[in-house]
């Protein structure tokens, strides 16, 4: 097997889809798998697959139920992925019981293990398709892949497939909102040069957000990473959007600073009326993103 062959078997993994749902299971099992092949590793337990992409779904995939038992025993049928028996019951007490491990065929394994790059060009390319760059460090982090973070390629290893991205979002976005952060206010310039300032996408790029600037929002790096991990979505109300914080986000020193003191406070608005955010992506990232439920508004019924 070659390594554009591999190149194409990850190209073509099965995603599910169901309108504009996010469905994170295969890339991150995947991304777990490639971060123990850079350990020299093949298979992996059902046991261990279900705690850690248990935790990695918590962490990274959508507010609802994710199961782990379906990337495992589908993966086989994209043709890189095989289980240490053959048709295993669909039962996780069976797959517990038994030991049951998946992993890398031997061939795609075997060209992994001998091409060390491309591991770091096929997580680029899983993370690049599926999550928004804020979060591709932490996710690295989580699933034992060392990707010289630092010094990645913005290319990955094959750009030609990926839907392209409008290079003027940020500028756009910055301006729409006087290069200010729309949570805090946050404005601080090098110079010329906004300094920490992100366009942060509402609905994300990956899930079919457009570049335009009723779907971004100028965020400082901070909120934008709370932005993207869910700890805080916006809800339409009365004209205005309204910051909501969620229950699960908690902590002490940062925590009343950066999130809680924004809590039921409205957005701060662009220059004008067109670039206020559409709250059909609000909604998606509400949906898709947030950790609902919302902490309690005093004036709520």
């Amino acid at each position: 097997m070659t390594d554009d062959k591999v190149k194409e078997l990850f190209s073509k993994i099965n995603i599910w889809k169901r309108g504009d749902e996010r469905a994170p299971h295969k890339p991150l099992l995947l991304l777990l798998a490639l971060g123990r092949v850079q350990q020299q590793t093949q298979w992996l337990s059902y046991k261990d697959v279900k705690d850690k992409l248990g935790q990695l779904l918590l962490e990274f995939g959508p507010p609802r139920p994710m199961s782990t038992i379906d990337p495992f025993l589908r993966l086989p049928n994209d043709g890189l992925w095989k289980l240490s028996v053959d048709s295993p019951p669909f039962k996780e007490s069976f797959l517990i019981g038994n030991d049951i491990a998946g992993g890398f065929t031997d061939e795609v394994y075997g060209v992994l293990t001998r091409n060390p790059s491309l591991v770091k060009e096929l997580a680029e390319d899983l993370l690049y398709e599926h999550f928004p760059d804020s979060l591709h460090e932490d996710i690295l982090t989580a699933v034992g892949l060392n990707l010289d973070f630092n010094q990645r390629t913005s290319r990955g290893s094959d750009s030609s497939q990926r839907t392209a991205r409008d290079p003027n979002f940020r500028h756009r976005v910055l301006l729409a909102y006087e290069y200010s952060c729309a949570i805090c206010g946050f404005n601080v310039r090098l110079g010329h040069a906004p300094v920490a300032l992100d366009a942060a996408h509402i609905q994300w790029h990956q899930s079919g957000g457009p570049d335009t600037e009723n779907n971004g929002l100028a965020l400082c790096s901070m909120h934008h990473k709370l932005f993207d991990r869910g700890a805080f979505s916006l809800r339409f109300s009365d004209g205005d959007y309204i910051v909501k914080v969620a229950q699960q986000a908690h902590g002490t020193r940062g925590f009343d600073e950066w999130l809680m003191r924004y809590h039921d406070q409205i957005l701060r608005k662009p220059q004008s009326p067109v670039y206020y955010p559409k709250d059909t992506f609000a909604q998606w990232h509400w949906r898709e993103v947030f950790r609902e439920p919302s902490r309690y508004s005093p004036g709520a019924m």
